[in-house]
């Protein structure tokens, strides 16, 4: 690594906005890239992150900032986590040791920090649809000379609305925008599928080029008849690349193609944007880059190249071991559940390590589909698995299955077929924002006819709400946990129903606990023995549908209580109020969850101690409830 970084007089320290990098000459930037890959690496070291991609997109953010006028010109990134040398360049290297840390600066572009940030945006495929929808909204206001700029992954065009949005993109002619495909070969891991195969030609074909320019330099010399017979050729250059380079996929579409161009090379990189800036209308411009570039442990790791490491080692890149998570529990059941059942198969929207289906994979290749970032298409595609009488456990986060809402409803659960879909980093997520936190699941998924939800709260119950879930063939079910290590494991004093008793207790207090919310009720309940209050805990297992002897057991207290990692609208309090109404049963139910708001980024037990997720809060909180009685109960915003 570079010994500049930091230094006062270092190159990256002179830089406050692009107007500053404008001015620093072609060989300083060189020293400039150094010192940003230097700053990453000891930053995301310490800290974790996004490394791997931002490594490759050095050079690529630097001619960006140099070429346009952000942020009169517009610059969208697709997705969010390849910012970071865009917040380094925009004024905010001073602060990046704050990264992912409360207060401090987002993993993901974010309005708040910066006008150069226009959208926050961590859900790949977006941003093209942004950018079509900007430079229309440029275009009728008058303001022609604006420039919209999309970067997008090679894996984020494997998303169905990147191609929705490149097709009305390509029907108008008029708009100044440029495309710039960061061809690395990767998402998390490699990228798949037909337009991975499609993109590898052209990475690795460069006969076209070679075949052009040497005609074109060769008839140029030829007096008076060589230019008009190179404008000829020129003419069948279409044909040309269908048999020399597959390129000619976006120019079908009507898009002028400029490619390809060494993406660690700054000044290529910033002569094609100033090439493509010139023509005034949709280009696309396509820059191959190396994810990991310039720190050999992330470049020769074949998982996903430091795609997002926890802590490591600057100097040898080891990682700090990571404590048993849910993740690595849920891959482990699926080796031993496919060694049983020959049916089961896995599907993963390009993320094959993040939710544990490495190990299912090695074990068995043939049973796992990754389709890509397309959500969508899992889930349909699950549905035609069911269809053919195998069972598909799909795998995504939780904030992911947002996408694929209309495909679970109609696709699947229309046809009440056998999918199970395992929703990893359901709840608070802490460190990677508000666009991460998968706090919607619970409340979207109650609406959906014939659908099981289990919640489990420790590593046993996961394993076995697991083995449940597969074996249920008459509808989908969904099984959700959070991120990290798992939770300590909380064995059941008794069973009512199907539900597991935590703790027995005289009529008081009913509290549910919602999966690994346990230890945190199990606490309240001990605060609240310690106020004469007793309370009983229960875990549901499954949320949906509920369990009857919840009815049964509310009419035994005083006041009912829902926890949930959740969000409280339309969660799984809600339904445990509407059946208790339903059941004429006129007990008090409150509840205590996420609230519908984005939350800022912070650690886990950071963010639930400020939304009164914790014992104490919810120990306070009943306290007074039970001292009030119903009255306040009845008008009390929190139920």
């Amino acid at each position: 690594m570079s010994e500049r970084t930091g230094q006062p007089g270092s190159l990256l320290e002179s830089v406050k906005g692009p107007r500053d990098l404008k001015l620093l000459a072609p060989d300083e930037l060189p020293g400039l890239a150094a010192e940003i890959r230097d700053l990453l690496i000891a930053s995301t070291a310490r800290i974790g992150g996004h490394l791997g991609p931002n490594l490759g997109v050095v050079e690529l953010t630097i001619a960006l900032h140099r070429v346009f006028d952000s942020p009169y010109d517009r610059v969208l990134w697709d997705t969010g986590h390849q910012a970071y040398v865009h917040k380094m360049l925009t004024g905010r290297a001073g602060r990046f040791d704050t990264l992912r840390q409360e207060g401090g600066l987002s993993g993901y572009p974010s309005q708040a920090e910066s006008e150069h940030d226009i959208i926050e945006n961590s859900h790949a495929s977006t941003a093209l649809s942004y950018a079509d929808g900007l430079a229309k909204a440029y275009r009728l206001r008058g303001e022609s000379d604006r420039t919209v700029v999309a970067v997008i992954g090679d894996g984020a065009l494997t998303g169905g609305m990147a191609w929705e949005a490149l097709n009305n993109i390509a029907g108008r002619k008029d708009l100044p925008l440029i495309i710039v495909v960061n061809d690395n070969g990767r998402s998390y891991s490699p990228t798949i599928g037909g337009l991975a195969s499609h993109l590898a030609s052209l990475r690795t074909d460069q006969r076209y080029e070679d075949v052009l320019e040497f005609v074109k330099d060769g008839l140029h010399r030829v007096p008076l008849v060589g230019a008009p017979v190179y404008d000829a050729l020129h003419g069948v250059k279409k044909g040309i690349k269908d048999v020399l380079a597959p390129q000619v996929m976006f120019e079908d579409l009507g898009l002028k193609y400029i490619g390809l161009v060494d993406g660690h090379d700054e000044q290529a990189v910033e002569a094609a944007l100033r090439r493509a800036r010139g023509f005034r209308r949709p280009v696309i411009v396509h820059v191959l880059t190396k994810k990991g570039f310039g720190y050999s442990p992330a470049e020769n790791h074949d998982e996903d190249c430091f795609h997002s490491p926890g802590v490591f080692d600057p100097l040898t890149g080891e990682e700090k071991p990571k404590p048993h998570g849910w993740t690595n529990v849920f891959g482990q059941e699926m080796v031993r559940l496919g060694a049983e059942r020959q049916d089961i198969v896995a599907i993963t929207a390009a993320m094959l390590g993040p939710t544990g289906l490495i190990p299912f994979s090695r074990a068995y290749p043939d049973r796992l589909y990754d389709v890509g970032i397309a959500e969508q298409h899992a889930l349909t595609s699950a549905a035609g698995l069911a269809l053919g009488g195998l069972h598909p456990v799909v795998a995504l986060y939780s904030t992911f299955l947002n996408r694929a809402f209309d495909q679970l409803l109609m696709d699947v659960a229309l046809h009440r077929l056998p999918v199970t879909v395992v929703l990893d980093r359901a709840g608070v997520t802490g460190d990677d924002g508000a666009s991460h936190n998968g706090m919607w699941d619970l409340s979207i998924l109650q609406v959906v006819p014939g659908l099981s939800i289990a919640v489990p709260r420790d590593e046993p119950r996961l394993r076995e709400l697991l083995a449940e879930a597969v074996e249920v063939d008459d509808g989908p079910t969904v099984l959700r946990y959070p991120k990290g290590a798992v939770t300590a494991e909380v064995e059941a004093v008794g069973r009512l129903g199907g539900m597991d008793v935590l703790r027995a207790g005289d009529p008081d207090v009913l509290l549910v606990s919602v999966g690994p919310m346990a230890e945190i009720c199990l606490g309240a309940a001990d605060l609240l023995d310690a106020q004469g209050i007793s309370a009983t805990v229960v875990d549901p297992r499954w949320v949906k549908p509920l369990d009857e002897a919840l009815v049964a057991a509310a009419r035994l207290h005083k006041l009912v209580v829902v926890v949930e990692d959740s969000g409280r609208v339309g969660g799984v309090g809600d339904a445990v109020a509407r059946l208790l109404r339903d059941a004429d049963v006129d007990v008090p139910v409150r509840t205590y969850g996420i609230p519908q708001r984005f939350l800022d980024h912070a650690k886990r037990p950071k963010i639930l101690g400020e939304i009164g997720l914790t014992s104490q809060d919810i120990a306070r909180q009943i306290t007074e409830a039970v001292a009030k009685r119903s009255p306040v109960l009845e008008n009390d915003p929190a139920r």
